[in-house]
């Protein structure tokens, strides 16, 4: 069976990856340099699949840089922080699975870590500390790259996804301080941080009161053109014997607003009804179908938003620039000019929304579609 030339909802590898040309070698120079990077882009705009590329690249570039890569996803609270990034620290930095071992007994003595190896030695390693340790010696682990990385004479770049979760933890703040009192000290280990909730992101790095700000580059990720999008989606259909011309490929981009996530799922429903060439029936066909594909998932969401919140996105799609004027408060029962300012903050922090200075859009462009035609039917 022939596989599919698009990819969405995993990173994005080799051919699979799209331009970014410019962030991919300044994010090069950045790990090179060891200089502290943050990434900020709405959900879905490839951040992951970035940082994978740059580090895949720099491992056969470098030899003497290592890159060590931590998801928070699943991680919720101090503890488990720290376990992770032991874990993958001493992985990153180890050759062999005997020099794991002999890592954490020599830099984490204090810590007396529980090291468990699976039968064939193909799995990570199961890496365990307890909480009362940890609570008495956290600053071996914060410390732990940089003590490596002068030991064995290498350059290390830790790069931690979904890093906004540590928002979450208790006592935030404290955890924040303590971190950065050690990792601005590191000079032979660089940090990439990044996530999938930019509005969090920006009040841990961007406000003059938090422990993070300044910490270090910040790059913001636009859009990926759409010129790069239809040159992009044409060769992939034809590396796969099918045919779609520049019309269509932009239309492609055009109705998923050059959305990295969207363009690529919406490109793969377009080529699977493709024979040999595809046509705009069957990119409005496809979109269509997408579109119904996500219809439960938006009508849950939908209902779960208070009619002030649906005032609000409402006026939006119907083009209203003055959403606090008297005119729009009353069409749209949006009470005072006070509570659009709050309305505005909770779609924002949903995730709904996506505030950039005074520009207020829908983070899903299928969603607000569907809002648009099927729900509010405008």
């Amino acid at each position: 069976m022939q596989p599919v030339p698009f990819v969405f909802g995993r990173v994005a590898v080799k051919a699979d990856f799209t331009n970014r040309k410019m962030e991919i070698a300044r994010l090069k120079d950045n790990f090179r340099m060891l200089v502290n990077t943050v990434i900020f882009s709405p959900r879905r705009w490839g951040k992951t699949s970035l940082v994978f590329r740059v580090s895949e690249e720099l491992r056969k570039e470098e030899p003497g840089l290592k890159i060590c890569r931590i998801d928070l996803f699943n991680v919720r609270d101090e503890a488990e922080f720290y376990v992770s990034l032991a874990r993958e620290v001493l992985q990153a930095t180890s050759t062999k699975w005997e020099e794991v071992g002999q890592s954490a007994m020599k830099f984490l003595s204090r810590l007396i870590p529980r090291i468990t190896f699976s039968p064939d030695q193909q799995n990570e390693i199961s890496f365990g500390i307890g909480w009362e340790e940890l609570k008495k010696n956290p600053d071996d682990i914060l410390d732990l790259a940089e003590a490596i990385a002068l030991e064995k004479k290498i350059r290390i770049v830790v790069c931690i996804d979904e890093f906004q979760n540590i928002t979450e933890f208790t006592q935030p703040l404290a955890f924040q301080k303590k971190l950065r009192s050690h990792w601005q000290k590191h000079t032979q280990v660089a940090y990439c941080l990044f996530g999938s909730k930019r509005h969090m992101l920006l009040d841990v790095f961007t406000h003059s009161s938090m422990p993070f700000y300044n910490f270090g580059q910040i790059i913001y990720l636009d859009k990926i053109s759409q010129q790069d999008w239809i040159s992009f989606i044409g060769e992939r259909f034809r590396e796969t014997g099918k045919q779609i011309g520049p019309e269509e490929a932009s239309m492609i981009a055009s109705l998923a607003e050059n959305h990295p996530y969207y363009v690529q799922q919406l490109a793969q429903q377009a080529w699977l009804r493709t024979t040999k060439h595809c046509s705009k029936e069957i990119v409005k066909a496809s979109h269509r179908s997408l579109t119904d594909q996500l219809s439960l998932l938006f009508t849950g969401l939908t209902h779960s938003l208070s009619n002030g919140q649906l005032g609000l996105l409402k006026a939006l799609l119907s083009g209203e620039k003055q959403l606090s004027s008297q005119a729009s408060l009353k069409k749209y029962r949006l009470g005072t000019s006070g509570n659009v300012s709050r309305l505005k903050k909770t779609l924002v922090d949903k995730d709904i929304l996506d505030l950039q200075g005074e520009n207020l859009t829908f983070q899903d462009p299928v969603y607000a579609c569907w809002l648009r035609e099927y729900y509010f039917k405008l």
